[in-house]
């Protein structure tokens, strides 16, 4: 069934692991038809992927590849390597996340597919780019976060950087990655033709680090490891209750640290000169967030949160799986919709964003199988007989 904003898209998505299929992943979501080329045999490593498993299988898998159709193709043998230039060159986008250099030794580089058909995107998911000194290095998801700048900033300031706990640099290189895919798209309505998407994950994490450069060069400042905080904005941290929970409160704007100083039956805070201004605040932080954490330590985290938000405060919980899980407002918005799957059943997964108000994306199926659309898009769109696709079969091309 058509649906979504890209429905008249097909994408030949040859990319593995993480960076580039999650790219293809927000593309699948918005309605493309996304055709993703496996190895026989073993397929994405991101069948194997994920904290959890059941029965053996990911549990990361139905999401990441989600409404997209596996078929097997041996991309380092000839007949494959035909076969995927006839896909990729009857397609809209090309997805690719191998190093540099790995697509055009095996025929499917820009140059060569443009020829055929110079209305493709091709859009290329690496550590360091397609060009450059660092180019043909390895370069993962978490090489990208230490330097694009994100990992020296994340953590507590008394220990070595941490990291967050998701692959964050591969979503964020896929992110922009799509954004380029599609602004790549809108180009070629007005010119006919298409480009390459160049997306590089030290570049997607540098281009989130806000004032970070700009902040040295011109005032020497390098920013450093600040915990639960972001320094010189305050009040804005997660603060303890009477009960043992958590919870978060955002008022560093002027007008909301009042209503809080009213809801802590304290309104003089608001006057005081310490706290009064953006700046004071931020200059007296820690001692704010003392005042602050003794207040909320005296309530439980129920009431609190009413209380905050009768103030008008923005104030919330930490969330893990569970509380979303039962949270009455993910179920009113379809945050988290249920697909199903034939190992699992009825599967939880997050929804898709954003929502789009006349072509809303979808979750039409979980993960497929390895090769389960193999047969199906050979025979409608490279018009191989059943016979022909039992040859390939015989001499492990698909």
């Amino acid at each position: 069934m058509e649906t979504g904003a890209l429905s008249d898209l097909r994408v030949i998505e040859t990319g593995q692991l993480l960076a580039g299929p999650f790219c293809g992943q927000l593309l699948a979501d918005m309605g493309a038809e996304v055709i993703k080329i496996e190895p026989p045999g073993t397929g994405d490593p991101m069948r194997e992927w994920g904290r959890e498993k059941s029965g053996g299988q990911s549990l990361w898998w139905p999401v990441v590849a989600r409404n997209k159709k596996s078929v097997t193709i041996n991309l380092r043998e000839a007949q494959g390597q035909q076969l995927a230039r006839e896909l990729i060159t009857g397609a809209d986008v090309f997805i690719e996340n191998f190093r540099p250099g790995t697509v055009e030794r095996w025929g499917l580089g820009y140059d060569a597919l443009a020829a055929l058909n110079p209305r493709l995107v091709m859009t290329r998911v690496t550590g360091f780019g397609q060009n450059g000194p660092y180019s043909s290095q390895p370069g993962y998801g978490a090489i990208g976060e230490a330097m694009g700048g994100l990992r020296y900033i994340v953590g507590d300031p008394d220990r070595a950087p941490s990291r967050t706990g998701i692959s964050i640099g591969d979503t964020l290189a896929a992110m922009f990655a799509c954004v380029g895919t599609l602004s790549a798209l809108h180009a070629r309505e007005r010119t006919g033709r298409g480009q390459i998407v160049d997306s590089a994950i030290y570049e997607a994490v540098l281009g989130i680090m806000e004032s970070l450069i700009p902040e040295y060069a011109v005032t020497g400042y390098i920013r450093e490891r600040t915990g639960a905080v972001l320094p010189n904005v305050a009040p804005s941290n997660i603060y303890p209750t009477r009960d043992g929970l958590m919870v978060l409160i955002a008022a560093n704007q002027d007008t909301v640290f009042a209503r809080l100083a009213v809801a802590m039956r304290q309104p003089g805070l608001a006057r005081d000169t310490r706290y009064a201004t953006h700046t004071a605040r931020g200059d007296n932080q820690e001692e704010l967030d003392t005042l602050i954490a003794r207040w909320t330590a005296t309530l439980d985290a129920a009431p609190l949160h009413e209380l905050l938000l009768e103030h008008s405060i923005p104030t919330g919980r930490i969330y893990r799986a569970p509380e979303m899980l039962a949270d009455p407002h993910f179920t009113a918005r379809e945050a988290i919709v249920r697909v199903p799957h034939a190992v699992f059943g009825e599967l939880p997964m997050q929804g898709v964003f954003p929502k789009l108000s006349d072509t809303p994306g979808s979750v039409r199926w979980a993960g497929p199988t390895l090769g389960e659309h193999t047969d199906e898009i050979l025979a409608t769109v490279l018009g191989r007989t059943p016979a022909e696709i039992q040859t390939l079969r015989n001499t492990n091309s698909i």
